[in-house]
């Protein structure tokens, strides 16, 4: 049938992909493409059939059957398929049939994929925009604008006033310079420098005007320049305050300490600063600034995963630092210890919004009553100084302060046990969350062995496999039956994405599984998936589409967060769609599609119902 008889370029110029092709470029698709008639039922492609092309659909509507049987999609008028097995292998992953009767347009491999080379508005549809693999000083204060740096509408003094006056305010102020105007316009600039070189060390007296004393006509810079021009020039010309000036008007000024206290804003700095910390107040003031290091880092492109390493890093480093604190404060523990982190800390997954999950192990000398008294006061330090930074409490009372998870190892190795052996609803809830253990201080001996004991026992018992597969099995994604997002109904998120619920936690709960399927001590949830394809867990296209899924829904949930960090907003995890562009929609929903692909394939391998 003649495509371009049916209208097939109006039709395909209001629909994504092919809406974003040139006039030319859909008329060179129309010279070539089909238009193809299904019956209600009637199989389009089958699994491992060579795809022909991409599909589009005209009128009617088709449903995406994965190999388990289980219905992905079900797609509407203007909504298009066959594009994952294009762009792997050229073979079908799932099932196309059409749904009731439909009327089809099939563009041609061979057009699909000149296009995919010539139209970069149709590549971005099918592949998420790259970011780049980068380390964490990649956004540095050189390529940062001065406006980001310097210090807004500051306090200036007029040409004529005496240098008493200059002196009173800088150190009323605790600024190091003062800008000089005359008339409204920069003359000058006058620095306690200027203070010692030329009115102390001369001799003149407090009442000399500044304009005597000041440096002249200061070098300056526009706030569009760049850190890296404020940087060359201060460094250059062996200054410490630079003025900055748009339209002959002074807007700002920069200092060494601008300088500094920028650059300070890194994981590096900030466990550094944290390292240093005497008092809670002083941790608390530190970790104040992780929002911005969040930011930076996001803005930088660094990727999600290692933004979650580095942002755990900070809560690793202030725990350890309150536990030195509490020893000091409480004395030498009595006996070996080992605290460990769990959650999305064990992973090292931390974002903006985190609470603190935790647990003691206590050596095997235990003694409830020699020994209670300490470890019940080291667990409370630690715990309200994570809460005085702003790692609440734990909502469940996942904690070292509840005496349940304050123990010695062989409870602990009890625990496991029992957990493995009756594997009712809340064993498989504690056994997901201390699968995901990672010491963090203390004495590490106490951990080893302990999961790949568990790991062990947890691989022989099949019901406790099966079981832990159906309760990873509840985290579904936000995907309703028709390609579109089930969004939350009520409440104060109606109409959000829940991306951690939703979004990463069910692939957490998929390489959990991998990981015990195949023996992996790694907590980490994007190890677990590598790993895991190496022992043979997961094949290498599910494999490559899992991470890709996961990569693209972290890195929205960490965009979302640092924008609204930058609006001055409380980070959250709940994303309105509407805020997403039709690319964004489109990548985002098929991330979910191959997570959903994939819970689908692990519940029916298990003889689990989907």
């Amino acid at each position: 049938m003649d495509a371009d008889s049916l209208d097939f370029q109006g039709f395909a110029s209001r629909h994504l992909p092919l809406g974003l092709l040139s006039a030319d470029e859909l008329g060179e698709v129309a010279d070539v493409a089909r238009a193809i008639q299904k019956s209600a039922d009637e199989t389009i492609y089958d699994i491992g059939d060579e795809l022909k092309g991409l599909y589009v659909i005209r009128s009617g509507e088709v449903e995406i059957i994965s190999p388990e049987g289980e219905t992905l999609q079900r797609l509407a008028t203007g909504d298009s398929f066959g594009e994952r097995g294009l762009l792997r292998d050229g073979v079908a992953p799932n099932r196309a049939i059409a749904a009731e009767d439909s009327l089809l347009f099939l563009v041609p491999v061979t057009s699909f994929k000149t296009f995919l080379d010539k139209n970069a508005g149709f590549k971005a549809f099918f592949y998420p925009k790259p970011i780049a693999p980068t380390v964490e000083a990649r956004g540095t204060l050189t390529s940062t604008p001065i406006s980001d740096l310097m210090t807004p509408d500051p306090i200036t003094i007029g040409v004529d006033r005496p240098v008493k006056e200059a002196a009173d305010v800088m150190r009323a102020r605790d600024i190091s310079c003062l800008p000089v105007i005359n008339e409204d316009r920069l003359v000058g600039i006058l620095t306690s420098g200027d203070l010692v070189d030329r009115v102390i060390a001369e001799g003149l007296g407090t009442e000399v005007e500044v304009g005597l004393a000041m440096t002249p006509y200061p070098f300056t810079l526009h706030s569009n320049a760049l850190g890296f021009d404020a940087l060359l020039a201060m460094t250059e010309r062996s200054i410490g305050h630079l003025p900055i000036v748009d339209d002959n008007r002074l807007v700002g000024i920069l200092t060494a300490s601008n300088l500094v206290r920028r650059q300070s804003i890194s994981s590096v700095f900030l466990v550094a600063e944290i390292k240093k910390g005497r008092t809670i107040e002083q941790l608390a003031a530190a970790v104040e600034r992780l929002p911005d290091l969040l930011v930076r880092l996001v803005a930088s492109g660094v990727l999600a995963h290692d933004v979650g390493r580095l942002i755990t890093g900070v809560a690793d480093a202030l725990t350890r630092r309150l536990v030195a604190l509490a020893e000091a404060e409480l004395g030498s523990a009595p006996i070996p210890y080992l605290w460990l982190a769990c959650g999305s800390q064990g992973r090292q997954e931390q974002t903006g919004v985190s609470d603190q999950d935790n647990c003691l192990f206590l050596g095997d000398g235990f003694d409830a009553k020699a020994h209670g008294d300490y470890f019940e006061n080291l667990a409370r330090f630690v715990s309200d100084g994570l809460d005085a930074c702003g790692y609440y409490y734990c909502p469940g009372d996942m904690m070292a302060t509840n005496p349940t998870w304050r123990q010695p190892v062989n409870v602990w190795k009890g625990y496991f046990a029992g957990w493995i052996r009756e594997p009712d609803p809340m064993a498989q809830m504690l056994s997901s969350v201390m699968f995901d253990l990672r010491p963090i201080a203390g004495d590490v001996a106490l951990f080893e062995g302990v999961q790949a004991q568990t790991l062990d026992l947890a691989q022989k018992n099949s019901i406790f496999r099966a079981h832990m597969i159906s309760n990873s099995l509840k985290h579904t994604p936000p995907l309703s039956l028709f390609r579109g997002f089930a969004l939350i109904r009520s409440g104060e998120h109606k109409d959000t994405l829940d991306l951690k619920l939703n979004g990463v936690v069910p692939i957490v709960d998929l390489g959990r599984i991998y990981a015990l399927e195949a023996g992996i001590e790694e907590a980490n949830t994007r190890e677990r998936l590598i790993l895991a394809h190496e022992a043979g867990k997961i094949s290498k296209a599910g494999f490559r589409d899992l991470v890709d899924a996961y990569d693209l829904i972290a890195t929205t949930r960490l965009r979302h967060q640092a924008e609204q960090i930058r609006m001055g907003k409380k980070p959250d995890n709940f994303l309105p769609p509407s805020l997403l562009s039709d690319l964004e929609r489109n990548h985002l929903r098929e991330a979910f599609t191959v997570v959903k692909t994939l819970q689908s394939a692990l519940a029916h391998r298990r003889g689990i119902g989907g």
